[in-house]
């Protein structure tokens, strides 16, 4: 039984902290891999990334695999959250081994950040250790292959998209292989994910599906929108974070592939992208469960086309998963408080 969500990677548990009032609007989601950790790479294209221990997952350097990913808000003072998961992979004795005594490890987590300072109220109210040792303690607290709560959860807690309510958002697919193809995004996007002459989401658009609003919808939506950008004023950072992963065997050197091609995805669902005031940042995790032969030289293509495919549907679902937020901070309206479920067939 899958749930349409990372967690259908065999192995895979994603945990969310989050924190909101007084001042709060933000938090951390740590994705946990299987003891013994993941084959893992990244794909850098935003202007202003906010990222730990990407060089760690380069093809050329040392380490072969990693326990943890994490996705936070809080901008560059979010990352200090990854210590706390750290610390916690340390106690298990999980991590490089860097010496005789099995307990001699140093744990490499790879983080990127998304920027939403200030967002609840208070630019002080960031995540850090602690918000990050909760997340992955909540990840590890999971059923395996339990669902992905989404909306506004986590690192998404605080997310923007344009002048909209981000949020997390995941999906998945078994390819006609067997292998499974999940992904997971924190939508916090400097561009849009609206098509500003209909209303209709992007991303669905590219998935075939014409969802257009009625006019009058449409129209009342544009009204809204133009009344609380007066009041909040554009957020001058932003930045997309994604997760893509699969329980095929592929190496360093193909996962890296699979988090550039993943980047195609956000760019179907999101209008301008990869921009100087965006860090996007994709990760990419292979638990190596089932074999994958290259013997054919395009063999890859159906897990890269995949990821894009799952990279876009996952910021739809993130988007409609999203609450309406206002207070201190600003007031940014969802999507579906918008448009809802509306829609007619084109």
């Amino acid at each position: 039984m899958t749930v349409d969500a990372l967690t259908d990677v065999a192995g895979l548990r994603v945990g969310h902290a989050t924190r909101t009032g007084d001042g709060w609007l933000t938090g951390t989601t740590v994705v946990l891999t299987p003891p013994g950790g993941a084959t893992a790479a990244v794909d850098v294209r935003g202007g202003g990334p906010g990222t730990k221990e990407t060089d760690a997952l380069d093809p050329r350097n040392l380490v072969q695999k990693v326990e943890a990913v994490v996705l936070t808000g809080g901008s560059a003072y979010g990352l200090d959250s990854a210590s706390g998961v750290m610390a916690w992979l340390e106690e298990q004795g999980r991590g490089v081994r860097v010496g005789p005594d099995p307990a001699h490890v140093v744990p490499v987590v790879p983080a990127a950040a998304v920027f939403d300072l200030g967002r609840g109220g208070d630019f002080r109210a960031r995540p850090d250790a602690s918000t990050g040792r909760a997340a992955v303690e909540a990840a590890d607290a999971s059923e395996p292959g339990a669902p992905v709560r989404e909306g506004c959860v986590g690192a998404g807690t605080g997310a923007v998209v344009g002048t909209v309510k981000g949020g997390i958002g995941t999906a998945s697919v078994v390819l006609d292989s067997g292998i499974t193809v999940a992904a997971l995004v924190v939508a916090n996007a400097a561009g849009s994910v609206v098509q500003p002459e209909t209303g209709a989401l992007y991303g669905e658009l590219m998935q075939g599906r014409t969802p257009y609003p009625p006019v009058e919808v449409h129209e009342a939506a544009q009204r809204r929108l133009a009344e609380a950008n007066s009041k909040n004023g554009p957020p001058p950072l932003h930045t997309t974070l994604a997760v893509v992963a699969t329980d095929a065997d592929i190496t360093r050197a193909q996962a890296q592939k699979l988090a550039g091609t993943a980047h195609d995805g956000i760019a179907r669902a999101v209008r301008p992208v990869h921009l100087l005031n965006d860090g996007d940042t994709v990760f990419a995790l292979a638990t190596g469960a089932r074999p994958f032969t290259d013997a054919h030289p395009l063999a890859l293509n159906d897990i890269l086309a995949a990821g894009a495919d799952l990279v876009t549907r996952a910021i739809v679902r993130a988007v409609r998963a999203a609450g309406s937020v206002d207070g201190a901070g600003g007031g940014w309206p969802s999507y579906e408080e918008l448009y809802g479920g509306r829609g007619q067939q084109g």
